[in-house]
Formats: structure tokens, sequence, C-alpha cells
């Protein structure tokens, strides 16, 4: 215990160094190169004002939304994995992202020009109304998927077809959109946090803080929950209670990250099962790792974006999907 606990203390120590490496370079890089000094002199006051409007205004809500969105998504994907006992099981690929996209889309066809779809209120309306869709993705997938109980390739397929349809979905409602929405719809939808401002990080920073430390005050039962129903009953865990209160928090996380990110897939894949790799299957240790890991490959996706084509940007989900896709088609052949 005290050997794995070491292993996940110097794992989340070289994590967050990464992650604080990639913060500082990615700060310095995009369509406008600011050399390290002159960021340090924005900080402190000494700068210029453009550098200054650059990075508060522009860089660094991006990044910290980068953060946050890594760690949500990736704590959300590992808690669908175990609870569903489903290696294969992200909210991505599983349909619950494309839910909660539909519900936003929606939600902007329906409300375009009014109040409620401009502004301020709007970035924070948006998590509410993708929790809707998400939820909805979800009781969708798994009662389609059942048929004396849930198997995890039937739990995949599902969720593909459930992917698919409201994909469809999301398309039918773009096209009746006014040009302008459609456009930033289309940019939302690849998984864009390009123009990303403060307001967006205070609409997801209380969903990630209340959300995260309350899947970790449940990682033992999750650990219980992979022993299997029987064993999990015969140790005191009530089962379904459980299982419903895992299910909401991974899909609530997926929702509000969504909202915030737009669809970002097979992150909620791809780093649980590196943090598996890294310091064991319990999840006092791999949850946190898994968000650390989650924010680190977000910050490399979204500088990769905003780099390798400058001026124009690749979408941080397509990059993410670039990266996660083989990863995925591996684990499938694996299974």
């Amino acid at each position: 215990m005290m050997n794995t606990t070491r292993k996940v203390m110097s794992v989340s120590m070289i994590l967050l160094l990464a992650i604080a490496a990639v913060f500082l370079v990615s700060l310095n890089m995009g369509t406008m190169k600011i050399p390290l000094a002159e960021v340090i002199k924005a900080f402190n006051g000494t700068g210029s004002e453009q550098n200054y409007t650059v990075l508060v205004h522009f860089r660094l809500p991006r990044m910290v939304i980068a953060i946050l969105i890594g760690a949500g998504i990736a704590v959300s994907g590992a808690i669908l994995q175990s609870v569903s006992r489903n290696a294969l099981a992200d909210p991505g690929i599983l349909g619950i992202n494309s839910g909660a996209g539909l519900a936003v889309v929606l939600y902007i066809f329906y409300f375009q020009g009014s109040s409620f779809s401009s502004g301020v209120l709007s970035v924070y309306m948006m998590p509410f109304a993708a929790l809707f869709g998400a939820f909805l993705a979800a009781f969708l997938i798994y009662t389609l998927a059942w048929k004396q109980g849930v198997t995890p390739i039937r739990l995949v397929l599902v969720g593909i077809g459930i992917n698919a349809a409201f994909a469809a979905l999301i398309i039918v409602f773009q096209l009746m959109m006014d040009p302008n929405n459609f456009m930033q719809a289309t940019i939302w939808l690849s998984g864009s946090i390009w123009g990303a401002s403060w307001e967006y990080v205070y609409a997801i920073l209380p969903w990630i803080l209340l959300l995260i430390p309350w899947a970790l005050y449940k990682s033992q039962n999750l650990n219980v929950l992979n022993l299997g129903d029987h064993t999990a009953t015969g140790l005191g865990v009530t089962v379904e209670r459980e299982r419903r209160i895992l299910l909401f928090i991974s899909v609530a996380l997926a929702g509000a990250c969504v909202a915030v990110g737009g669809g970002i897939a097979f992150l909620g894949l791809v780093a649980p099962h590196l943090a598996r790799k890294l310091v064991g299957p319990r999840h006092q240790g791999m949850l946190p790792v898994s968000a650390l890991l989650g924010s680190l490959v977000l910050l490399v996706a979204d500088m990769i974006g905003k780099n390798l084509m400058a001026p124009s940007e690749i979408p941080v989900g397509l990059v993410v999907s670039c990266l996660g896709a083989p990863y995925f088609i591996y684990l499938l052949i694996k299974d």
C-alpha cells in the first residue's frame, strides 16, 4: 500500500511538472510569439499592454479551460469504464457527448436571438442544456443495450448507433440555422476552445470543483463494484444506488465539458487506460492520475492545434481524435 501511494505521488508530481512546462511553453506560442521574459514583464506590470491583453484575455483562459475539461472528461471516462466494467467505454464513443451536443444545438436553435442564447447568460445556461442531453443519451444507451444484462460489446455497439443518430439530428438542426450560428456550431462540435473567455472558466469551474472531489470520495466504492455485484453487496455496498450516483457524476462531468469545449472524443478512453498502466487499478490513485493525464493531453493537443497550421487553428477535438482513434482500434482488436 505504501509503495503504491509513493508511486501515485511520484507519477502525479511528474505529471504536474509536465503540465506546468507545457503551460509555460503554450503561453509563449501562438500566432503572436511572446518570449518568456516578456510574459514575466506582462504579469508584473512592466510589459506592453498588447502582450498583457493577449496573455490574460486570450491565452490564459483557453489553457485553464483545457486543464479543467481534460480532467473532467478523463474522470468521466474512468468512472464509466469502471461502472460498466467495459474497457472501451468513453463518453464520446458511447454517444453521451453527442446527446449533450444535440441538446446545446437545440438550445441555440430555439433560443437564438433571445437573451437566453446571447452574452454571459448563454455561457452559464449551456451546461444545464448539455446535462439534459447527456442524461437522455445515457438512458437510451443503457435501455437499448439491456438484454439480461449489459455486455461490453453490446454497450459499445448501441452507443455507436446512438452517437450516429444524434449526429444526424445535429446536422439537420445545423442546416436550419443562419450562417453565423451554423459556423459557430460546427467549430464548437468539432471540439474547440478557441475564443474561450474567463466566463467559460467560471461556468465550468463549479461543476469540476463539485464532481471530481465527489468522484474521489466514491473511489473505494468503485473498487468494490469492480469485484462484481454479489461481492459488493456482501461487503455492504448498495450496488444499484452507488451505480446510479456514479453514473450521474460521470454523465454530469461529460455534459458540462461538452457545453464548454464541444465534442472531444477518445480522451475519456485513453487517459484512464494510461493511468491504470502507471499506477494500477485502485481508484484512489487512478482517478487523480487520470485527471492529470487528461489535462496534460488536452493542453498538448491545444498547443499542437493552434501552432501546427498557424495562423489557422485545428480544433483540439480533431487533434485528440487523431491521437486517440488508433488506441481505440488497438483496444477493440485486443478485447
